[in-house]
């Protein structure tokens, strides 16, 4: 299958034009014009969006579940086109994309399973109590219902999962709410071939087409509009520390305030203690040297700081660490921006002082190369500028004198995503004395392995403390997220005929 896109927005069934054009970047490949969002395409999106939640917001869970199933169908249908373009646009691995649209298709189809079960609903029932004194009860059930119609921002790192299809789509679209996506303007492409699916798979489920529209590029009014609009319940996005905080603070000041839903990354420490440094740091500091490059680093779980106990194995680390590096090759990076944030940021941690270079390289234009940076805790305690993002493949080392000093590196965190323990038996009483710490900065804690990889299913939390998240209580990943997009309505002494479909 060949695929040429045609440049034009997705509202509510309808491929439409503007009068003004972007045209892509792409890493490799032919480079395509694509209409740019208009604030009256928002509009139009939403309001369609409304009118689709009075029939999909009320549909059975089975009816959602066949959606979200086509979806799946059409888009592993295209999935040789997929591939193409989205190699084309973003520089990716075919290898990459290929997994990560198995990941796309496979969390639909699990949140399919998920609401088919019932399970996400949380009913509650406390029956009525009318001999009750010195008052009766009256009869109480409690569910879960879907609020309304939620904005998607697409992410630069994920074209895929985290995008177009990806699970804040498929998440508000399981719960029963319609979505409008802004696409990013790295990957338009790939995002409308995505769309051209779950517009298949509305009509083969004859799903009302304002389920689901895309507008692409545009302005950042674009984008304020969308999250501003009256009619939005709730936002998804994925993205960068300002551009997410710009948009929360947006969702905050409405006359309505709304839920920012914003996964924005983190530096995502290991801590590696001292039992398991000596006796496998060298196997260690090679897996690290494989996480910290895998993608050009472009993870958002990528592990930018690792934490030890300064010493002779320590030092061996560093050096078996440089040397795996060494062998990495350049990489191409999703954008021209990205790479050029990546450099910057690569300039602010070098000029710290204090801070020793260990492995340093050149990279130029859209490519980036590793780096390895290491310094003492008093110096990371020092210069909360260190605790940063850089989005890419930039290690830092960072040796404390005493495992007091370890936990003082861990107390100064801001949120993460992640959280690591590389330990071995011996170090279960300083791992002990962490856990309480890192469980405060992290959704996720793990054990003797590397957060990049995030499994999609029931019990993941992809989220975390800001600036990790906005909402600590969320995830954007696995069959808890579809919760973000409900809401809890209690009915009292209502007939069981005019309760919703879902509560039985």
């Amino acid at each position: 299958m060949i695929f040429t896109p045609h440049g034009k927005h997705l509202i509510a069934g309808n491929w439409l034009a503007g009068d003004e054009f972007f045209t892509s970047q792409p890493a490799q490949g032919p480079s395509h014009d694509f209409s740019k969002g208009r604030i009256t395409d928002v509009d139009a999106a939403v309001q369609a969006a409304e009118e689709a939640f009075w029939s999909y917001g009320y549909s059975t869970r089975e009816e959602r579940a066949a959606f979200l199933n086509a979806i799946a169908d059409e888009i592993e249908a295209r999935a040789d086109a997929i591939t193409e373009i989205g190699t084309q646009e973003t520089g990716l691995p075919e290898a990459r994309l290929q997994g990560e649209r198995g990941r796309t298709s496979g969390q639909l189809r699990l949140f399919a399973t998920h609401i088919l079960s019932g399970e996400y609903l949380d009913r509650r029932h406390d029956g009525a109590l009318p001999d009750r004194a010195p008052l009766p009860r009256p009869d109480l059930k409690m569910i879960q219902r879907p609020i309304g119609p939620v904005a998607v921002f697409g992410a630069s790192n994920f074209p895929l999962a985290f995008s177009t299809a990806g699970g804040d789509t498929a998440a508000a679209l399981a719960a029963g709410c319609p979505v409008v996506v802004k696409g990013h303007s790295a990957h338009p492409g790939t995002g409308e071939i995505i769309a051209e699916a779950i517009y298949a798979a509305a009509q083969r489920c004859d799903v009302h087409p304002g389920v689901f529209s895309l507008i692409q590029g545009g302005d950042r009014a674009v984008g304020s509009a969308l999250v501003q609009h009256p009619l939005i319940k709730a936002v998804g996005f994925t993205g960068s520390l300002a551009g997410g905080r710009a948009l929360f603070d947006l969702c905050a000041a409405r006359p309505e305030p709304i839920p920012f839903f914003g996964e924005l990354g983190s530096v995502n420490p290991m801590f590696i203690l001292d039992a398991a440094l000596t006796n496998r740091g060298e196997e260690l500091a090679k897996g690290w040297a494989g996480s910290l490059s895998m993608g050009a680093g472009q993870f958002c779980t990528n592990p930018g700081v690792a934490v030890m106990l300064a010493g002779e194995a320590a030092d061996r680390f560093a050096g078996t660490t440089q040397t795996a590096l060494t062998e990495v090759p350049a990489q191409t990076m999703l954008t021209d921006g990205i790479a050029e944030a990546y450099r910057h940021g690569k300039a602010r941690v070098a000029e710290t002082a204090g801070v020793q270079e260990v492995l340093t390289s050149m990279c130029d234009q859209r490519n980036a190369t590793p780096y390895l940076y290491q310094t003492s805790a008093a110096t990371w305690l020092a210069n909360e500028t260190l605790a940063e993002e850089v989005f890419g493949p930039l290690g830092i080392i960072v040796t404390a004198e005493t495992p007091d000093e370890m936990r003082e590196v861990a107390r100064s965190l801001h949120g993460q995503l992640t959280c690591t323990l590389h330990m071995d038996d011996d170090d279960m009483d300083t791992a002990r004395s962490l856990l309480p710490i890192l469980e405060r900065k992290a959704g996720r804690v793990l054990a003797n392995g590397f957060p990049t990889g995030v499994e999609v299913c029931d019990s993941m939390v992809h989220g975390g403390p800001y600036p990790a998240s906005t909402n600590f209580g969320a995830t954007s990943v696995g069959t808890l997220s579809i919760r973000r997009f409900l809401r809890p309505v209690c009915y009292q002494n209502l007939p069981d005929a005019l309760l919703p479909e879902q509560f039985s």
